[in-house]
């Protein structure tokens, strides 16, 4: 084992990539394939320049306190040995040393993120307030990112992969039915809404407000399509065009025959009649 000191003045040692085991209390589920790539690529030109943190366990075996992502891409490069700086920790402080770590970075999943301060508070029995106090943060802000995990596990997937907000999520808590919280993030995808448009679409949902019903036209008075009919050929007339009409009454329908010549009266008197005519039938 090979002993360093980095800039801050720690002990850094070299260890076997083999006998670093992960945290348990790692609240990071997901890893982004390229981005871990990029970092492989680093470390194989300029080396691992951040250590990563363990903490000693029995049979020379130590536990993952942070840096998974740097320890993921010193395996995939294949490396023996990796750079590390080991921590005495006790159970609970390795929680909270993951925890915070995690939550330094932008990137990580706000599921995931909840997920870590539920386990911290529950794992260990402390409350709510003690939890806020250690990870820098308003006691409100840390119960509103616990509700989310009220969400069912198919609806928070669902949110994830659609690339929605934390408060998106906290307004889907209100529909209570996975069904209907799904069938409100497939509008959000597809409607790009905003948070504060999707708390009215829930608010309408939840009112049962009920979309305008389609007009219907009913017409009692079949006068209303003669008369319609009627204007048709009086215009047609008033036009040049000598339309003839024929009417037959039925029983059980009205018939109109209207025979109408391709030409204009004006264009008659020009040309030599050819007889042509175009014949329009109605029945109503």
């Amino acid at each position: 084992m090979i002993f360093t000191k980095n800039r801050s003045g720690e002990q850094v040692v070299l260890l076997p990539v083999e006998c670093v085991v992960p945290n348990p209390a790692q609240p990071r589920t997901v890893f982004d394939s390229a981005e871990l790539d990029k970092l492989a690529q680093s470390i194989r030109q300029n080396g691992l320049l951040q250590p990563i943190t363990v903490r000693k366990l029995s049979n020379e075996r130590y536990e993952l306190i942070s840096g998974e992502r740097r320890l993921k891409a010193c395996k995939q490069l294949g490396m023996d040995k990796i750079k590390a700086i080991v921590a005495n920790l006790d159970d609970k402080q390795s929680a909270v040393f993951a925890l915070i770590e995690n939550l330094q970075r932008e990137d990580l999943n706000f599921f995931d993120e909840a997920r870590g301060i539920y386990e911290l508070i529950y794992q260990w029995s402390i409350t709510q307030e003690e939890a806020a106090s250690k990870l820098g943060m308003a006691q409100s802000t840390l119960a509103n990112k616990l509700r989310i995990l009220r969400l069912p596990a198919e609806v928070q997937q669902r949110i994830a992969e659609s690339g929605l907000t934390e408060r998106h999520a906290r307004a889907l808590l209100k529909l209570k039915i996975s069904e209907r919280q799904q069938a409100a993030i497939e509008i959000i995808t597809k409607k790009s809404l905003n948070v504060a448009q999707t708390e009215r679409m829930i608010d309408d949902m939840l009112a049962g407000k009920p979309k305008p019903p389609k007009r219907l036209l009913i017409v009692k008075d079949l006068r209303i399509f003669i008369n319609t009919i009627d204007r048709a050929i009086s215009t047609m007339k008033q036009a040049g065009i000598d339309a003839v009409v024929d009417q037959n009454d039925y029983n059980d329908y009205i018939e109109y025959t209207v025979k109408i010549p391709k030409t204009s009266a004006y264009q008659q008197k020009r040309r030599p009649p050819n007889n042509s005519t175009t014949l329009f039938k109605v029945s109503i």
